[in-house]
């Protein structure tokens, strides 16, 4: 065999083992995007007794979990968890039907949950998985919020909003007390089941997180020491069962605290 069919032959191979790669099911794909595309999407699972799922835009997949070996795990994202590290995806704008579809090997890929909306393109976005999973149907609610956060100009304070995902809990409020003044603010104003409150800055430091509903001086969700930092944005979510009085129990009202930027 001469040198240059060697090298033909060795081309082709390569060429063939890219295609293959391209092709792999299991691998995370990327929606069309145009330079310096800015739409943004990320994903919750905060459906009470969902199961792992990967989040889908149409029929592409925007999150999943890989091995060390890199081949897909069946876990997907599990409850309480959020899809890509807590990354934002891009996403090109247009009309999207988005779903959670279960990761495991049972019932691989059923949608349980679905939402269509429009993605507009310099936006940022996040879907949860909420309420209660209904093993019978195979089914738990969703939602999507936008997230108008801007980029921060004083970086002695940082960005907080509240969002709502606990199906079965009243309409609440987030407060947030300062653990070294001792200052409590609202975090704006009361926020109903599957609603997102404002972007509201706080100056950075460690807070004791509190709900509580409208005329009520009792604390219905408390998590202590969240430290915010200037400069950045955060999202302070309640998910989990509002009738749940354990204190270990993986249900129970938990307020989740995940950075936006």
């Amino acid at each position: 065999m001469t040198k240059r069919m060697q090298a033909y032959r060795t081309a082709a191979v390569l060429l063939a083992a890219a295609a293959l790669a391209a092709c792999e099911k299991n691998s995370v794909q990327q929606l069309p995007v145009e330079p310096l595309l800015d739409a943004r999407i990320k994903f919750f699972n905060f459906g009470v007794n969902a199961p792992g799922v990967n989040f889908y835009a149409d029929e592409t997949k925007m999150t999943a979990i890989q091995s060390g070996t890199g081949v897909e795990l069946n876990t997907g994202v599990a409850y309480g968890g959020v899809g890509n590290g807590g990354a934002y995806s891009q996403i090109a704008p247009g009309q999207y039907t988005l779903t959670g579809r279960i990761a495991a090997a049972t019932d691989k890929n059923l949608p349980i949950a679905t939402v269509s909306m429009t993605i507009a393109d310099g936006k940022y976005y996040s879907l949860y998985m909420s309420g209660f999973y209904n093993a019978t149907a195979k089914t738990v609610e969703g939602f999507v919020v936008e997230d108008p956060f801007v980029a921060p100009t004083d970086y002695s304070v940082a960005t907080v909003r509240f969002v709502h995902a606990m199906s079965n809990a009243s309409p609440m409020t987030l407060y947030a007390k300062n653990t070294t003044t001792g200052v409590e603010v609202a975090v704006g104003a009361e926020v109903a089941y599957q609603g997102a409150g404002v972007f509201t800055a706080l100056p950075a430091g460690v807070y004791d997180l509190n709900t509580r509903y409208t005329g009520s001086a009792a604390n219905v969700i408390t998590r202590a020491s969240v430290s915010f930092n200037g400069g950045s944005v955060y999202t302070v979510g309640a998910r989990g069962d509002i009738t749940v009085t354990s204190t270990t129990a993986t249900n129970r009202p938990l307020l989740d605290n995940t950075a936006n930027r």
